[in-house]
């Protein structure tokens, strides 16, 4: 079987890439405008509309809604948030527990939503399996787990290397935690049910329309200029593209395959029967579902960052990059040795300088947005999605400030990344400097984090 490189993804290719919405026709006014039909955009389309029916909301997309990251990911619906231990230094301990517990909820309320608007996305709640199959990579999962019962996750499970497996049967498993909130989901089908709700509320959606410019009461395409009091930036990884935002968030990659269907006597070696995502505490960590038709998807790093910041258009990943994720996956489950590789892609996701994600909108001049998840995006985009109602009903007098406007989140800023070629060159160092600690700690099979891997967290600032 010849494997399919690119076409967006695999999420796609079961469907078809949808044919594109009308684009914008001329110059439009909206009470709030859109930028971005990923997940976030959508969301906040969706939430915005069901909270205030009579305003006029417009959303722009560049190429079609889920072209993006919103198409292309893992499909984990799960309740990770990028910079929770930064937000504890600098707002308290307690505001960290309320985002984490914000985003637990979040993973039930995509669920509730998908099925109360008929979305059908293959979603299975099985939670989410985090192993170590190394000394030092245990160390790691039993301080994570700690850290996550700190900040108020208080049924997670501890798993030994036996309940782990039980779960899932991944060669050298040390160890694993488990947390139930965590689902699995197709990504595209979620994304396109999405769209269609939202435009069956009303929102006005126009594809095919790139926002060249982005300023205070309107967004500029070469369509037309849309104005609105309210111009919402939800472009993620692509926001290096909008004009001004270069260095704002990295697009960073990543890549990712999926196997043929695999045979019964595989998955009973596997085991999996839960459907629970599973993760590992690698630096340079993979992520995997079983998907609804009995294969593995499976993502990690390929080339990390492609300089200047650029995107790519259609998925297309490395051969190098499919070959070191078909031997971690082999690594991970000897019994797929002779699975066929059906479809790699890649996509970017945003990161900002620090790695926190943030909501914003600036009262003055109506500007906002939301984004930098750092791949954590499928849960987190809905809570933005939300907050950005609510940040936007109170600014027009609608309603009050609420618990999610007072989220840690709301409002943080961080500093731009660095010019090229240093951002080039740092992002390449760093993934570098990862994959070699990952090597030395399984050659060594010590107990201590590789001291390159602490460096480069610190240089990095992840931690």
């Amino acid at each position: 079987m010849t494997t399919v490189n690119g076409g967006i993804s695999f999420w796609y290719a079961q469907g078809g890439v949808p044919a594109p919405r009308a684009p914008l026709p001329g110059p439009a006014t909206a009470d709030v405008c859109i930028v971005g039909g990923g997940y976030t955009g959508l969301w906040t389309a969706y939430y915005l509309k069901r909270a205030a029916p009579s305003l006029r909301i417009t959303v722009l997309e560049q190429h079609f809604c889920g072209y993006g990251a919103s198409g292309r990911n893992g499909g984990w619906l799960y309740n990770g948030i990028a910079g929770r231990d930064r937000y504890a230094r600098l707002h308290g301990h307690q505001a960290a527990v309320d985002l984490q517990r914000a985003m637990n909820r979040s993973v039930a309320e995509v669920v509730s939503v998908a099925g109360s608007e008929g979305i059908d996305a293959d979603i299975h709640t099985g939670g989410v399996l985090e192993v170590a199959r190394t000394p030092a990579q245990l160390v790691r999962l039993n301080a994570f787990h700690a850290a996550e019962a700190a900040f108020g996750e208080r049924d997670r499970l501890l798993l030994d290397a036996a309940g782990s497996a039980a779960r899932i049967g991944v060669a050298g498993t040390l160890g694993g935690s488990w947390t139930p909130h965590g689902a699995r989901i197709h990504p595209a089908k979620l994304v396109r049910g999405l769209a269609r709700v939202v435009e069956g509320l009303g929102v006005k959606i126009h594809e095919e329309t790139p926002v060249t410019e982005l300023a205070p009461g309107r967004a500029v395409t070469p369509h037309g200029t849309v104005r609105a009091r309210y111009v919402l930036r939800c472009t993620e990884g692509f926001t290096a593209s909008v004009h001004g935002q270069k260095r704002t968030w990295l697009p960073m990659n990543s890549s990712m395959i999926v196997t043929e269907p695999l045979a019964p006597h595989v998955w009973d070696a596997i085991g999996w029967q839960g459907r629970e995502l599973l993760g590992d505490t690698a630096h340079a960590y993979m992520y995997a579902q079983r998907t609804a038709d009995g294969r593995i998807a499976l993502g990690g790093r390929g080339i990390p960052y492609r300089y200047g910041s650029r995107t790519d258009n259609d998925g297309r990943t490395q051969a190098a990059t499919v070959v070191a994720l078909r031997d971690l996956l082999v690594r991970f489950f000897p019994a797929t040795a002779g699975a066929a590789i059906e479809h790699a892609w890649s996509g970017v996701l945003g990161v900002p300088r620090d790695w926190c994600a943030s909501v914003e909108l600036d009262r003055a001049s109506g500007l906002g947005w939301a984004g930098g998840y750092v791949g954590s995006g499928v849960t987190t985009a809905n809570l933005a999605g939300r907050t950005l109602r609510d940040l936007v009903l109170l600014d027009s007098g609608e309603a009050a400030a609420t618990e999610l406007t007072a989220l840690p989140w709301v409002g943080h800023r961080v500093r731009r990344w660095e010019p090229e070629p240093f951002r080039w060159l740092g992002v390449h160092a760093l993934y570098a400097a990862y994959r070699g600690a990952d090597r030395r700690e399984a050659a060594r099979q010590s107990a201590g984090t590789d001291p390159v891997a602490r460096l480069a967290d610190l240089i990095s600032g992840r931690h």
